[in-house]
């Protein structure tokens, strides 16, 4: 069933929102209510200009040039050049999601008002969305203040006709797609294209999508735990609810629940229960760990659900007190600071798996043959599967340092404290993707482990996840191409289908 229209008025978009219309291609709509403010904005920034009244980016240069007063003849023109000059990315482009995400993210800061944008070309930028006309960005070129100026520009200069646009699965110059559909490229207005690029839409855009495949790899990561504490007959005793109860932090409860919940009814555990009475670190304290990783993801997903919902352009528009108001709501620090911390927590969840990964193929601390394979020796068995993940953990330690701690003064030292926010969320992404390629390979580890635990059964939550990775990957008897086995476990962990297979047998995971 289709979803309904999403309409936008600037106040309510969540996250969830955010990954349907990114990746779904949930239709938008702008609020009829939010419409009116639009257009008094766009009204005062017209009469502004028709008066000549000195206001920053309507009738004056910008950045360090904001004292150079454009003349009214030039002031259309200004608009174009701005984006035109600013258009100025490299690198490889961003995937069509996060396309999607910054474009809606920009309509829903438009739709507020305050921006001086007219109905018209927000409008086009809507139609864009719902056409599927996608803006080709590349993903270097922002230091997160003013914002995104040069994603978004490379975004905004496709409504003029330049630049280039993925459009009907081919990559194309922006006027044929235009062509394509019957339309013209827009002339913008005064103050529009500030309007358009000035904000901090497409960093928030890479992190608000981050977060969400985030939320559902944290759960992940406790199905992969719990495999892995069954695999090495580990005891259940750390997840007692009495202990978390004395330390209650709201992640670790959840986990130590999670961690209950999945090695429910094992054969596994019950057999094994009394045969120590701790296990080391990476087992005992998977609650701690996962827990505050959780925790610090709560808090990014508090920051993204406020910075989707903000106007952060420059200078914002108060038509109700009909002024114009200079100020720094485009800095992205309070997103670069987030998708730092978003970095190091995922890391860490990487960093426990490697370690319980590591564990497993050691025989003498597993009790299991070496390396999780008969006739050790001749066969290698999971050895090298555990260097992929110690070398994806290694990078991950680089990525993780903190970007919003440089700042490199632009504009002629007029925009002298920069966030680095675009890289904050561009390596979050990057770190998430080498801990769903860790908690991948730990599955299917601890997987291989549990085959030598038969004929006990685990538990209802690991016993799930068992035999969905087992219908698309098979136990390893003997050395054998495990390239295609791993892909095949990551794509389960990234799309989510392990999960779905151990929710439908035991509920949804906190």
């Amino acid at each position: 069933m289709q979803a309904p229209v999403l309409e936008l008025n600037g106040h309510s978009l969540t996250i969830e929102d955010v990954v349907d219309v990114a990746r779904h291609f949930r239709r938008v709509a702008l609020d009829p209510a939010a419409v009116t403010f639009v257009d008094r904005g766009a009204d005062l920034v017209a009469s502004w200009a028709r008066e000549g009244k000195v206001v920053y980016g309507i009738t004056t240069g910008f950045g360090d040039l904001s004292h150079v007063v454009i003349p009214p003849d030039k002031r259309e023109l200004l608009q174009r050049n701005l984006l035109v000059s600013h258009s100025c990315g490299m690198g490889e482009i961003f995937p069509e999601d996060v396309v999607r995400a910054a474009m809606l993210l920009r309509i829903n800061t438009l739709i507020r008002g305050f921006s001086g944008i007219t109905l018209g070309t927000l409008s086009r930028l809507l139609h864009y969305l719902n056409l599927g006309i996608h803006p080709v960005i590349p993903c270097q070129g922002s230091v997160g203040a003013s914002g995104d100026l040069c994603p978004l520009s490379h975004m905004a200069i496709t409504l003029l006709g330049l630049g280039e646009v993925i459009f009907r699965g081919r990559r194309m110059p922006t006027m044929e797609a235009l062509q394509m559909e019957g339309l013209e490229p827009i002339a913008l207005h005064p103050k529009e294209g500030i309007a358009l690029n000035n904000g901090t839409q497409a960093l928030t855009a890479v992190g608000a999508l981050a977060l969400a495949d985030a939320l559902s790899l944290a759960k992940t990561a406790d199905v992969a735990a719990a495999l892995s504490l069954e695999a090495l007959h580990g005891v259940p005793y750390a997840f007692d609810a009495r202990t978390h109860e004395l330390r209650p932090h709201v992640g670790q409860k959840l986990v130590a629940s999670n961690m209950r919940r999945l090695i429910e009814d094992s054969e596994i555990v019950e057999k094994y229960r009394h045969q120590r009475v701790q296990d080391a670190y990476s087992l005992r304290c998977v609650p701690q760990v996962h827990g505050a990783s959780r925790d610090a993801l709560e808090y990014v997903r508090q920051k993204v659900a406020v910075e989707i919902n903000a106007v952060t352009d420059n200078p914002l528009i108060f038509p109700a007190d009909g002024e114009a108001l200079s100020g720094g709501n485009f800095h992205g620090q309070p997103m670069a600071l987030a998708m730092d911390f978003f970095g190091i927590a995922v890391a860490e969840l990487g960093n426990i798996s490697e370690r319980r990964q590591a564990r497993m193929v050691d025989g003498k601390l597993s009790g299991l043959p070496p390396f999780l394979v008969e006739e050790s020796g001749v066969n290698s068995g999971f050895m090298i599967p555990q260097y992929t993940s110690a070398a994806l953990v290694s990078e991950n330690k680089v990525l993780a340092h903190p970007a919003s701690v440089d700042s490199i003064p632009t504009s002629a030292n007029q925009e002298d404290h920069v966030s680095m926010g675009m890289y904050a969320s561009r390596k979050g992404r990057m770190i998430l993707d080498n801990v769903c390629r860790v908690v991948g390979i730990e599955v299917m580890t601890a997987c291989q482990g549990l085959e030598f635990s038969k004929p006990l059964r685990p538990g209802r939550g690991t016993r799930a996840a068992y035999e969905a990775l087992r219908d698309r990957v098979p136990f390893v008897r003997e050395d054998a191409f495990l390239s295609p086995l791993m892909h095949e476990a990551l794509a389960m962990v990234s799309e989510g289908t392990l999960l779905r297979a151990v929710e439908g047998a035991v509920g949804d995971l906190a």
